[in-house]
């Protein structure tokens, strides 16, 4: 029975066959004119992308943060507000593991989750843990290299582990946890999720605050002993996505409430741990949980590669109503985690389906390899065209604790003789000889006589004026002539 749906190379031309080569006869050599044969096996050499120096193990699905509470004193945030409901992508993962290694070793998991909001997506990126083993960014390679392979036998090494701990006391709350119940959860429905670092939130009125998140499992929270552990190990590597996948497709979804915890901006200096420390945990009886919303996986990837391996989180995605704090490991994740990304699926990552937001994007990005989506002129800003311009009223910038300025975007301060055109002005007047004045003249006017159109003109000529009135209306008199 003939397929309805011939198989067909990557340009959509049919082929002849998907079980043999073409050949200078049944028993000759293959031709290098088989360009399906040379397709097929050259796409099969690059089909993986690197994998995740970090969380390289892991799976997800897809499925929605529904607000159903009234936060909105706290944050402006769009997905935040009563009633709000927004499409959202999760990948859980473990940390140290290869790509092909088992679900059930002993740690920590991380918790990646993307929503496509209707201000661009929001990633918060976490574990299933409060806090972690380091509280430094410039740390981070160490950690890791210590939790991963030697260099001489390629083995795992806990001698390499306690090693790092032990020179890094603050890595003692983290490894409690790894080392206690949480540190193999039975499945990742069974497990909380958190943002783990501090966040800050900003209402409409512009007020701040300091946030913490906390997604508790609504399935209940339940482990694996270490020997569960080990024979799910030989038994079944992918007991974890596994179950995932299972579940969704039973229509069992899994799903956890949202909760965070919320510290005035102006009580952080005093308080009695530093709250921007990854090491520690703001204690529920100082700051409270206040329920915020729920989180539901309810649909699977149709491919795993497309939609979870080359799902790309940054905790940089942030949207209005949502910045970061002075927590050291997160301000090094803002660089770490897009660059990580532009090397492992390439600079147009945020191309791909699965990571465009599902807002609009007026985004100046061109080019560069697999550039699927383009714009068109103007490709650079300011322009005259109509091109899009930045919201001067967005930003949720803070000054982090101990630098006394406020933190702003702007231009130098000026000094007593700042201008744009004063230096300019003098090298023309002063420096140039009366020859180079006139070479300058012809060159400028020249350049500006070749397309440049009204009102920009204008404004050329204007600018040179500025620079200076008798050298600007000799530009002007030779352009108008």
């Amino acid at each position: 029975m003939s397929s309805p749906r011939p198989t067909t190379t990557n340009a959509g031309i049919p082929v002849a066959s998907d079980d043999h080569s073409l050949t200078a006869g049944s028993n000759g050599p293959i031709l290098l004119q088989d360009h399906y044969l040379i397709e097929k096996n050259a796409q099969f050499n690059r089909e993986r992308v690197p994998e995740r120096v970090v969380h390289a193990k892991g799976g997800g699905a897809f499925g929605f943060f529904e607000t159903t509470e009234d936060v909105s004193q706290y944050t402006k945030a769009a997905l935040f507000q009563p009633g709000a409901k927004t499409e959202a992508l999760i990948r859980f993962s473990s940390v140290a593991g290869e790509l092909g290694s088992p679900d059930t070793w002993r740690d920590p998991r991380g918790t990646a989750i993307k929503f496509y909001t209707s201000e661009g997506n929001y990633d918060l990126v976490g574990n299933n843990t409060p806090v972690f083993f380091i509280r430094d960014a410039i740390k981070f390679p160490d950690f890791i290299r210590s939790q991963k392979r030697r260099a001489d036998n390629h083995l795992r090494d806990h001698d390499m582990q306690w090693d790092f701990w032990t020179h890094c006391p603050e890595s003692a709350h983290q490894v409690t946890w790894l080392m206690g119940d949480r540190g193999i959860p039975k499945t990742w429905r069974n497990m909380n999720l958190y943002g783990s670092h501090t966040f800050m939130w900003e209402n409409a009125k512009g007020e701040k605050f300091w946030v913490k998140y906390h997604f508790k499992t609504d399935q209940g929270h339940d482990f694996l002993t270490q020997e569960e552990a080990d024979r799910l190990a030989g038994e079944d590597s992918d007991a974890h996505i596994r179950d995932l996948w299972t579940s969704i497709k039973s229509g069992n979804n899994p799903s956890w409430t949202l909760y965070v915890q919320v510290m005035p901006i102006e009580e952080a200096p005093d308080y009695r741990f530093n709250p921007f420390d990854l090491t520690k945990v703001w204690p529920h009886g100082d700051y409270p949980l206040i329920k915020v919303g729920r989180f539901v996986l309810n649909r699977n990837p149709e491919n795993y590669f497309a939609q979870i391996e080359q799902a790309a989180f940054e905790p940089s995605n942030m949207v209005p109503g949502i910045g970061p704090s002075p927590d050291k490991m997160l301000q090094g994740r803002l660089f770490s985690y897009p660059d990580a990304h532009r090397y492992r699926i390439g600079p147009n990552y945020m191309d791909l389906p699965v990571n465009r937001p599902t807002a609009q994007v007026n985004s100046y990005a061109k080019d560069g390899p697999m550039r699927y989506s383009y714009g068109q002129d103007p490709v650079y800003a300011p322009n005259s065209y109509g091109g899009p311009h930045a919201d001067t009223t967005q930003g949720t910038e803070h000054s982090p604790q101990g630098i006394e300025e406020e933190v702003v975007r702007s231009a130098y301060q000026l000094h007593a003789e700042d201008d744009d055109f004063g230096q300019a002005g003098t090298l023309v007047r002063e420096v140039f000889s009366d020859e180079e004045r006139q070479r300058f003249v012809n060159n400028v006017a020249g350049h500006l006589s070749k397309g440049v159109s009204q009102p920009i003109l204008e404004r050329a000529l204007q600018y040179w004026r500025n620079v200076d009135k008798d050298t600007g209306d000799k530009i002007a008199e030779k352009v108008q002539n």
